[in-house]
């Protein structure tokens, strides 16, 4: 069971790094320009210098619904891992981790809403890029997705241990 715990919470701590990576880089989606290679992601458009992404007035509230829930997804994983480690030595067995899968199922959600209205809005071509294709912090959103999908499950069924 000790180890099964110590997997759990290195895996969500790698589940929270990666969270911060993939929002905070700005590698979702990579293409050539005719002055090299350039990337975008929630924040910047990066082609040699980074300068602020420009949208359209239409997807300006698509971008900006995407970057809150990544950032959502940050802050509850952070709490979810303060809560594991609070009600680890707090509660008895039976009772633990209870609220600890259902904050990190939140995250989850969060990460599910965030990278798909990413994905259904922001991912194809921009002006002036050819040969685009997602990028390594689309891809960490995704697994952290999946990651977060397992932890919160994870620590449903310890409840009961």
């Amino acid at each position: 069971m000790l180890v099964l715990l110590a997997g759990i919470f290195v895996v969500h701590i790698a589940t929270v790094i990666m969270l911060f990576v993939s929002t905070i880089a700005n590698v979702w989606m990579v293409g050539t320009t005719g002055s090299g290679k350039g990337s975008w992601g929630l924040w910047l458009m990066c082609n040699g210098t980074c300068r602020q992404l420009v949208v359209s007035s239409s997807e300006a509230a698509s971008l900006k619904a995407a970057q809150a829930f990544m950032i959502l997804s940050i802050i509850f994983s952070v709490i979810a891992l303060v809560m594991f480690i609070v009600q680890l030595f707090t509660l008895e067995k039976g009772k633990r981790f209870y609220i600890t899968g259902a904050i990190m199922l939140v995250c989850w959600l969060c990460i599910l809403i965030g990278a798909s209205i990413y994905t259904a809005r922001f991912t194809g071509l921009r002006s002036g890029f050819v040969n685009t294709h997602h990028g390594y912090s689309f891809i960490l959103a995704w697994i952290c997705f999946c990651f977060s999908f397992i932890i919160g499950i994870l620590y449903l069924v310890l409840r009961k241990k």
